[in-house]
């Protein structure tokens, strides 16, 4: 049989890069009006009025920051309803069910990082607005900032060196895209920064598409996702793509699950394909890291999305993108029959089972910290690393900013506050405190952020106790082993239920200035954490970040 030669041309047939199946997403109508119908010069036009986008914008980023999808919840629930996962596996899950419970009183949100606001659009030609389309989009973004208990994370540059907080959590991402028809389409997200962290770009070469050489490369990389990012995650790998930002992007629709009706199967012309095959061999791959729900266990990932892209000869890049446990999107559209978001899960209290905490963790310690840091100290130098702990009593909250002026007090000779000396620290910054409530959501924030300064601190003295999220560096276990410190793993994502539950008290202790980033004094009570690194120089992710080779399958 003859083959084509490479470049001889061939007939134009235009190819969408990604044909997607038609929309089956269960979707609300929007009590808004700012629609109607104009028809000139025989054509059928959608008009929509500015003040239509603003309104659904807003409302649509109340609902990701409240509210999450059910198929999520559901694969919560599974992990509770699973006998192979681990007693830590189950317990994240549930304490992330209850987080979700509590955010659906539309009070405090699911997450403290509020995130940045992202909203991907596809805008029919015949669809017409009275006003700057993007305009409207920020104006909505704006009203959902402020006017809820959200927080502002966005840094304005002064200069390259110098920045300062927008005060409003604007400028938003907002991307769109010009295709026929008389339907405007939403994607609306809330990026976190932890998340976002996450994704990775890698410009490889035509030998990483092989089965057996591309999963121990896998193997390698995934476990380099650690936990920061809040697990368990809903996963995604591109391979391929025109460009490296198309990779990228690709992956991050991919993680909101936008992309899953894609085709198994390509043809010659190049369109995007899923490999669901691929997918269930990573998701297989994580399940055995023994990384789990963040502190062991089975559930590394709730799911893998496996794209595959066509691509330049010489060009291979390979994008990494996590959704985390704020899985924080929902579709909208508007069309002649109204404005329409998706419709989120609004009843997240029917995923609960009927469990007793206490039977999901072997070993639970108490931990007192009203007591003598030496005396803290004493009682996790008997636990080992895993051991699940609550937390009662004062401890001081500082982050990225705080740290970085408190190394310059200590360089400049004035040595360590007390409040580092005395008391655990928590690494979190809080959002806003609603009426009446003593702490907005305050949950924890990646620890590796302030890694550069654990050394330093506990040779002065103070940083014993730390809580976060995520791994830290081998420099922070070494100097947790050399001066007798501890690091303690709190659950990435349930923020709400931190605030509701466990935080009684805040007060600012220094820097009010930096907003959510000065010193606080908070007071809590029985705040879950684990074990992670002791003051033997143990480190729980040390043994779970090692590659294995991946077994080469039966020819």
């Amino acid at each position: 049989m003859s083959k084509r030669r490479t470049d001889a041309p061939t007939p134009f047939v235009h190819q969408e890069m990604f044909p997607l199946a038609s929309d089956a997403t269960r979707y609300r109508k929007l009590d808004l009006g700012g629609i109607d119908v104009l028809e000139a010069a025989g054509w059928r036009f959608l008009r929509v009025e500015a003040e239509t986008l603003r309104a659904l914008t807003r409302e649509a980023l109340r609902d990701v920051s409240h509210l999450f999808r059910a198929s999520h919840l559901q694969q919560l629930r599974n992990i509770l309803d699973d006998p192979e996962a681990s007693a830590n596996d189950r317990f994240v899950a549930l304490d992330l069910l209850k987080n979700a419970v509590i955010a659906s009183g539309f009070v405090l949100p699911s997450c403290q990082d509020t995130g940045t606001a992202i909203v991907k659009a596809k805008k029919g030609d015949l669809v017409l607005v009275d006003g700057d389309d993007r305009a409207a989009i920020s104006h909505g973004v704006h009203d959902a900032f402020v006017g809820l208990n959200l927080r502002y994370s966005q840094m304005a540059p002064r200069t390259t060196w110098e920045e300062t907080n927008t005060g409003n959590n604007l400028p938003a991402e907002i991307k769109l895209e010009a295709v026929s028809g008389d339907e405007y389409k939403f994607l609306f997200i809330t990026k976190g920064g932890g998340s976002a962290n996450k994704s990775l770009l890698y410009q490889e070469t035509r030998a990483l598409l092989a089965p057996d050489t591309l999963l121990n490369w896998l193997d390698e990389k995934l476990r380099g996702l650690g936990t920061a990012a809040c697990p368990p995650y809903h996963l995604a790998i591109v391979l391929g793509g025109t460009s490296a930002e198309l990779a990228l992007d690709t992956a991050k629709l991919a993680s909101t699950r936008y992309l899953d009706t894609l085709p198994a199967e390509g043809n010659a012309r190049g369109h995007a394909i899923r490999d669901r095959e691929l997918e269930s061999r990573v998701l297989t791959l994580t399940q055995g890291f023994g990384i789990g729900a963040q502190f062991g266990g089975k559930y590394f990932c709730h799911d893998v999305r496996v794209i595959r892209l066509p691509r330049h000869g010489a060009s291979l890049p390979v994008a990494i993108a996590v959704s985390c446990s704020a899985d924080r999107q929902a579709l909208a559209k508007i069309c002649s029959e109204g404005v329409f978001l998706e419709e989120l899960e609004r009843d997240p209290a029917r995923f609960l089972p009927e469990v007793q905490t206490g039977a999901l963790s072997a070993e639970v310690v108490r931990i007192d910290l009203n007591r003598p840091m030496r005396d803290i100290r004493n009682q996790l130098s008997g636990c080992a690393v895993k051991t699940r702990v609550m937390l009662t009593g004062p401890m001081v909250v500082a982050r990225d900013i705080a740290h970085a002026k408190i190394k310059d007090e200590l360089d400049a000779g004035r040595g360590l506050p007390g409040y580092l000396k005395d008391h655990c620290v928590y690494y979190a910054g809080p959002a806003k405190t609603p009426e009446g409530y003593a702490s907005g959501s305050f949950g924890p924030t990646t620890a590796g952020r302030m890694d550069s300064y654990v050394e330093q601190f506990q040779a002065s003295g103070g940083s014993f106790v730390m809580l976060a999220k995520g791994n830290r560096s081998k420099a922070v276990t070494e100097a947790c082993r050399k001066y007798g410190g501890f690091y303690l793993g709190s659950i990435g994502g349930p923020a709400a239920r931190l605030a509701k539950d466990c935080i009684r008290k805040v007060e600012v202790l220094e820097y009010p200035e930096l907003g959510m980033e000065a010193v606080w004094r908070i007071e809590v009570e029985d705040f879950p954490a684990f074990v992670v690194v002791d003051d033997k120089g143990n480190d729980f992710f040390e043994s779970v970040t090692k590659p294995v080779t991946v077994m080469k399958r039966d020819k």
